[in-house]
């Protein structure tokens, strides 16, 4: 059967490596922007986003070809090689291995 239409809202949560304050106030901005731009060219659409300086939270309606678990690696490891290339953190910033993703 083909799904004309469908609204699959993921509540994303990212954390740091060991949950240090990596992500500084003066930079935010821009890695949210980053990451909204992510989850466009994956077909999913973003709704709010807040990066704290340990975590991040982002709310999405996800392709359903695209599983939670696929989009929030997609979003860790290319927000991470930006925030490196581009120098946003001092040190190497490094998103925890695992997520959490709650359905809404």
């Amino acid at each position: 059967m083909i799904i004309e239409y469908n609204n699959l809202y993921t509540h994303l949560v990212l954390n740091t490596i060991h949950h240090l304050p990596l992500i500084s106030e003066n930079h935010r901005a821009r890695i949210e922007k980053y990451i909204t731009g992510i989850v466009s060219k994956h077909d999913s659409m973003l709704y709010a986003i807040y990066a704290n300086k340990e975590h991040a939270h982002i709310l999405v309606s996800r392709s359903p070809k695209l599983p939670e678990e696929s989009l929030a690696s997609i979003i860790a490891n290319s927000s991470e090689k930006f925030i490196n290339d581009n120098k946003l953190c001092v040190g190497k910033f490094e998103w925890q291995q695992s997520a959490a993703a709650f359905s809404v």
